[in-house]
């Protein structure tokens, strides 16, 4: 019984570490790397990261906060394209039709939106960015919670990016607290596609948004 005790003591202090490690990596790469919109650096474009859609298939408070600080950058100069990344593995669920519809409520041309129809986690818009749609430095535009995540993902895989916080609604406490705890597996996550099961997402003829010597 004692030797079970041990082993279940030992692995629950690997997790503790993995978990604080990770957290403490992701924090740590993020450092100086978010901005707001005044002082944000002028990037070719920014990514938009799906953020889930109401009953309704309008964007979330979540998400149109997102895509309303992309489109801030967007009138303020600082980006000339806004690629906006989610799922449409549905026919009834369509997270980048409803943020470009969003987007072009508020002002922006049509032709400044490229939508990206497989994000389906960060890893895979990140990867996406690069491999489909060509972009080698970006601005990410998401929340605090999931900022160092994001930014942590797309440098590893080869994306300069910054990042923007979207954080410009009221959110409720219990989503902030339910957001920061998925962080916590998503963060684990992340680690273990980088770094040793580097899958493969959904992928596709290439479509550049610039051509790379513009960049």
């Amino acid at each position: 019984m004692q030797v079970i005790l041990l082993i279940l003591l030992a692995a629950l202090l690997v997790l503790v570490s993995a978990i604080t490690l990770g957290r403490f990596a992701t924090y740590s790469h993020a450092k100086g790397r978010i901005f707001n919109i005044d002082n944000a650096p002028s990037k070719p474009a920014a990514i938009v990261f799906g953020a889930g859609l109401r009953r309704d298939g309008t964007p979330t408070s979540v998400l149109r906060d997102r895509v309303s600080t992309a489109v801030q950058l967007y009138k303020a100069g600082k980006i000339s394209k806004i690629l906006m990344s989610g799922d449409n593995r549905f026919n009834y669920y369509n997270e980048p039709g409803a943020m470009k519809e969003f987007a072009i409520d508020l002002g922006i041309p049509e032709e400044a939106i490229v939508l990206d129809y497989a994000g389906r986690r960060t890893y895979d818009t990140c990867y996406r960015a690069r491999d489909i749609f060509g972009l080698r430095e970006v601005i990410l535009v998401t929340q605090n919670f999931h900022l160092p995540r994001a930014l942590f993902t797309c440098n590893s895989l080869g994306v300069s990016a910054v990042g923007v916080s979207a954080d410009s609604d009221f959110y409720r406490r219990r989503s902030q607290i339910f957001w920061n705890i998925r962080e916590v597996p998503a963060t684990i996550a992340a680690f273990w596609h980088i770094y040793i099961s580097k899958p493969t997402p959904v992928l596709g003829n290439p479509e550049p948004i610039f051509p790379l010597e513009a960049q």
